[in-house]
């Protein structure tokens, strides 16, 4: 049985006083806080975007963008609307609860926001979340082989090709297996 002492020294140890962060040694977030602070995209986009700036960022400049990348379109682009919404949400939820972790520092009054030291053990979970399918060549491989099952189709039919049907078909069968297969490897093997 453990005693009671003994739980107590193990908590002290994970958990390392407030007077040592400020000496530069942060302590490491719990598991359970990782998943929750990252569980939200506006969270994410806060720290992916701390993570490039250099130093503080205004929360207007901070909101605009990550409404920018939700609407898929550029800052100037954007409607009233859907900077506010940002703004808001942002200034009301997201960046107190990040900050209340000593993920950042918030300054309400000022309108700052700031990437903590602590900051930095999160970057490693947000590589590879920002990937979208504009980048994903496998919506564009499986096009490009239906496109040529699609011309051999028309080319039997119309007579410039002459094979059996039932050689078409397995080999159609076969290209969009093939794909399949190479694409589930591949973001398996990742």
């Amino acid at each position: 049985m453990v005693s009671l002492a003994s739980r107590t020294d193990d908590h002290a140890v994970r958990h390392v006083p407030r007077d040592a962060e400020t000496a530069g040694v942060p302590s490491p977030l719990e598991p359970d806080d990782v998943y929750h602070l990252l569980q939200t995209r506006r969270r994410r986009d806060v720290l992916r975007y701390l993570h490039r700036a250099d130093g503080p960022v205004q929360l207007r400049a901070l909101a605009e963008q990550i409404a920018a990348w939700e609407a898929e379109t550029t800052v100037e682009n954007l409607t009233s609307s859907e900077r506010q919404r940002v703004y808001i949400s942002l200034y009301q939820t997201h960046l107190p609860k990040l900050d209340t972790h000593d993920v950042i520092d918030y300054d309400k009054d000022r309108g700052t926001i700031e990437a903590t030291p602590l900051a930095a053990q999160l970057v490693p979970y947000l590589t590879g979340l920002e990937a979208t399918t504009e980048h994903d060549p496998w919506p564009r491989r499986y096009a490009t082989a239906v496109g040529g099952c699609g011309l051999l189709l028309t080319a039997i039919a119309t007579g410039l090709v002459s094979i059996p049907w039932a050689i078409a078909a397995a080999s159609i069968t076969g290209l969009i297996a093939a794909v399949t297969t190479v694409h589930a490897y591949s973001v398996r093997w990742r």
